[in-house]
């Protein structure tokens, strides 16, 4: 009788070999290295900021106070030397705390998870906006290369980039509020309204999931005008990005070759150009979810968005380290998210890529 082969687990394998496993397990490892490389950095950066965090959030009179600034201080752990600090927050941080906000004396997990939802809401509605307009947008600027509609989409595509969103987001709202007083107003529901019951943290589906179909309407109202011009920038750039890609797939030779096959032109974009134009749609399209997070602190204090973004400015203002701190985290993470999601889509597009490491 013939022994069973063993199959025996090898650490080096896991590390080095070219499977999906492997490539996950890798790509882990190195998003935990750059998490800990991104808290010493915004840590240090922190702790170089001009101002003193305990007289920002203590008030002028409290300050005046010795016994006061040095329980504010030992509360905080503001009495220790820098490197404990660190080593402090790494250790709190392993075990899922990233400390008290020095401004509303709350775990700043806490004010995380009340305030991402609404940005995570305005982020996706704008991403799923600029992906949508932008394929469809930059295709048909390369299919009408050097006409009429591929200049006016050019334009519009770079008007876009170029626009600061600042800019953008003040004429938008003086135009559709005051001006034609299409858009609602600031915030995400009505003052006084009563928000649905939560769920996901979205009011646009957390009102549809309670059957509230009129609130749902009015968040999706109140949602439209900051996204649209959230989105205004990741427009233009997956537009320019899906006409250089298509027109670049065009001149290959199986695209002629289906056409001279008499496939529809409809078939021939959708099954041999768009397919493989998807490899750089998608790398930009992660890049800019991410950089939407990261880039709402603006729109959001224009709107009165209370989301990550005005969480961020108040923390800043405010000096609140941890508030800082925490923010930070969650843009990272979100970053190394997308980065990974988009690694992973790529080894499924491209079969080529499967067996790579």
């Amino acid at each position: 009788m013939e022994p069973v082969p063993v199959r025996t687990f090898s650490l080096r394998k896991m590390f080095t070999g070219t499977g999906f496993f492997p490539f996950i397990v890798r790509r882990l490892l190195t998003a935990v290295l750059l998490i800990l490389g991104i808290t010493f950095i915004a840590f240090s950066v922190t702790q170089l900021v001009p101002g003193d965090p305990v007289a920002a959030n203590l008030g002028q009179s409290a300050y005046s106070d010795p016994e006061i600034v040095a329980a504010f201080e030992k509360e905080f752990g503001l009495d220790q030397p820098v490197p404990i600090q660190y080593i402090t927050y790494l250790g709190k941080l392993v075990q899922g705390d990233l400390g008290v906000s020095l401004s509303s004396k709350r775990p700043v997990a806490e004010d995380l998870r009340e305030y991402f939802p609404a940005t995570l809401e305005i982020a996706m509605f704008a991403v799923f906006v600029a992906l949508v307009l932008g394929i469809l947008l930059g295709t048909i600027s390369a299919m009408t290369r050097d006409r009429l509609p591929d200049q006016i989409i050019r334009v519009f595509s770079l008007t876009g980039v170029s626009m600061p969103v600042f800019w953008t987001a003040i004429t938008a709202f003086y135009i559709f509020f005051f001006v034609l007083g299409w858009a609602p107003g600031t915030g995400r529901l009505e003052p006084g309204a009563e928000p649905p019951p939560t769920v996901t943290g979205l009011f646009t589906i957390d009102a549809l999931l309670n059957g509230d179909l009129s609130t749902s309407k009015e968040a999706f109202s109140y949602l439209l005008l900051p996204a649209l011009v959230l989105a205004v920038y990741a427009l233009g750039v997956i537009t320019r990005f899906t006409r250089a890609s298509v027109l670049e797939i065009l001149g290959n030779d199986y695209v002629r070759t289906a056409r001279s096959k008499g496939l529809s032109e409809f078939t021939v974009i959708r099954r041999h150009v768009l397919r493989p134009a998807l490899l750089s749609i998608i790398t930009i399209a992660g890049v800019a979810f991410a950089s939407l997070l990261a880039g709402s602190v603006l729109i959001e204090n224009v709107f009165s968005w209370p989301g990550l973004g005005q969480y961020a400015y108040r923390s800043a203002v405010g000096l609140d380290l941890p508030g800082i701190m925490g923010v930070s985290m969650v843009v990272a993470t979100v970053f190394i998210l997308m980065n990974l999601l988009v690694d992973v889509l790529y080894r499924v597009i491209d079969p080529q890529m499967r067996d790579a490491g």
